[in-house]
């Protein structure tokens, strides 16, 4: 057997679902088969509508699933950000109501710095007060 053949067969090896597991401990083949029975915030036939607007087609219904729980993901992590400017910046007013029950209003001037932070540039419209 030469090297090739070596390589070939040690890459067959780590291509089995069951044996690649991810950093978490979980097996490949365990985490594509959780895709399937996930339901994503983000339906299906949204994230196929948009993907195959930017070109990407794919028959398999896990990929598009993946791509809806990247994109929740994505949604989360810019919201919880914004979330972080608000408190940030009405940590210095003074509050009638306990910081527990406080209720917080997504705007735009706490979600551009937030989207700027992944490379999201927003500009107002000039007719926008």
């Amino acid at each position: 057997m030469d090297h090739s053949d070596d390589m070939q067969q040690h890459s067959n090896d780590s291509m089995d679902d069951n044996q690649v597991s991810s950093s978490g401990g979980q097996s490949l083949g365990t985490f594509l088969q959780s895709l399937e029975d996930y339901t994503p915030t983000i339906p299906d036939a949204v994230t196929c509508y948009y993907a195959g607007t930017a070109g990407f087609e794919s028959s398999d219904p896990r990929i598009i699933r993946l791509m809806s729980l990247a994109a929740q993901k994505f949604v989360s992590d810019v919201i919880n950000d914004a979330l972080q400017h608000c408190k940030m910046r009405g940590s210095g007013q003074p509050s009638k109501t306990k910081s527990k029950d406080r209720k917080y209003t997504l705007s735009m001037e706490d979600l551009v710095p937030a989207l700027q932070e992944y490379g999201i540039v927003v500009k107002k419209p000039p007719y926008h007060t």
